[in-house]
């Protein structure tokens, strides 16, 4: 597989697995590849690691994408914490996807990708975990789908796991979230080419659906600050235009069928699935957890996270009016940074 690959791909790392793993839904991924990152160094008793669950569409490198929490004095400090960071099943950026090569047909999975859960993203996330010798994480924080992420990644290891940090995600995906995701995925399967054996298949249906997805990302105030036009035209508009290069910048670096599966496995996040419901599955996470919350959230709005905040146990609950919108937990680390390093320190 040739698959976009970060900046900084000589850190990157490959842990392979040549046992079938068994997936949530009863499907199986013949062997399975989990891509990762680690930055700093494991201290004599191993209790300086911070596990990062990335969202959607990043890639294992958190010192690229979440830059305003990497550094010395920062959240994810390399010269104290062992940081590490995972690249999900189902992206481009190493691990196991749909541009992957099946073992048992020699062709890439293409439309044949098996489902896979948020679950089944934590307990890959384990598999790599034992692979490190990882017996305690200190903090495990994801923000949006890796929020999510780190509820599965706690429910299976709430021993393990000290500390939770939960940023702009909810207890299972919403019926609005779910039809956003339907709409993007109407929007790649509009595109003929989107299963064709080709890792430049579906590009038009995947500007297409990022344009979709990029509506509840932000709010309408940043598009009004940001891409107002203040003349009398009557087309090539400023915001049409952002639209086009928002897409065209997903295009370059990522892959439509993996988008289309990523977008399913999202559908799938339920907390309380197999574990009485929602609520009761929140309840029997005892470790200290901080739910953060962004008030013009159009994605996962503020509600989700006061549930979060209510049935958490041990919880620290903090909120932040930023324009931003959902992308604020990536935007707004000049607030994150003080709390989150209160937080990991109390």
């Amino acid at each position: 597989m040739h698959y976009p690959i970060p900046v900084s791909i000589p850190a990157l790392k490959f842990f392979h697995s040549k046992a079938p793993f068994i997936l949530e839904n009863g499907g199986i991924l013949p062997e399975l590849t989990i891509a990762y990152h680690t930055f700093g160094r494991l201290n004599d008793d191993g209790s300086n690691v911070i596990w990062v669950c990335h969202a959607l569409t990043a890639n294992s490198d958190v010192s690229d994408w979440w830059a305003g929490l990497f550094g010395p004095g920062k959240v994810f400090d390399p010269e104290r914490y062992f940081i590490v960071c995972a690249n999900i099943i189902g992206s481009c950026y190493g691990s196991t996807c749909a541009r992957s090569i099946n073992p048992e047909t020699g062709n890439a999975y293409g439309q044949d990708f098996p489902l896979v859960s948020v679950r089944d993203l934590a307990s890959a996330h384990d598999l790599l975990r034992q692979h490190l010798g990882i017996e305690q994480i200190s903090l495990c924080i994801g923000g949006s789908c890796g929020g999510h992420q780190v509820l599965e990644f706690a429910a299976i290891l709430p021993e393990k796991i000290k500390k939770i940090a939960l940023l702009v995600c909810a207890a299972r995906e919403s019926a609005w979230a779910i039809a956003i995701h339907e709409s993007q995925r109407m929007a790649l399967a509009a595109d003929p080419t989107l299963w064709d054996d080709a890792d430049q298949a579906g590009q038009a249906g995947l500007r297409a659906a990022r344009a979709i997805g990029l509506l509840s990302y932000r709010t309408i105030d940043a598009y009004r600050d940001t891409q107002s036009d203040d003349d009398h035209r009557v087309e090539h508009f400023s915001a049409a235009s952002y639209q086009q290069y928002q897409g065209e910048k997903l295009v370059r670096r990522f892959y439509a069928q993996c988008y289309y599966h990523l977008t399913r496995t999202l559908d799938t996040h339920q907390i309380g699935r197999g574990r009485g419901d929602a609520a009761q599955a929140l309840q029997q996470l005892a470790m200290p957890a901080y739910v953060f919350s962004i008030d013009r959230d159009l994605l996962i709005p503020p509600w989700e996270q006061r549930f979060l905040a209510e049935n958490l146990p041990n919880v620290q609950f903090s909120s932040l009016d930023s324009k931003y919108g959902h992308d604020g937990f990536l935007i707004e680390t000049d607030f994150l940074n003080p709390e989150l390093r209160a937080f990991l320190h109390a």
